[in-house]
């Protein structure tokens, strides 16, 4: 029995890693420093801002997990009907 192929680097998907790591990461930090401000300040924008930019984050971590585990599911189902 052949032994199966070995899959090639994909070359967009690491770019939409490094995309939606760098997309999450530009929301959390700014998002726990306002936490950092409001904490220091008591200044109640500086919680919403913080509140803001963490439900944002939260958005783009679920949607790059979902594009992750969807992105297989398509791939793994094309390899079975057209390989």
């Amino acid at each position: 029995m052949p032994a199966a192929p070995i899959a090639a680097d994909n070359g967009v998907m690491t770019v939409f890693y490094w995309v939606m790591g760098l997309a999450i990461a530009g929301t959390l930090a700014p998002s726990a420093l306002y936490l950092l401000l409001y904490m220091a300040t008591g200044e109640p924008a500086c919680e919403q801002r913080a509140r803001t930019l963490w439900n944002v984050s939260r958005v783009l971590v679920l949607l790059g997990v979902n594009i992750l585990i969807w992105g297989h599911v398509i791939v793994g189902l094309w390899q079975i009907w057209f390989r």
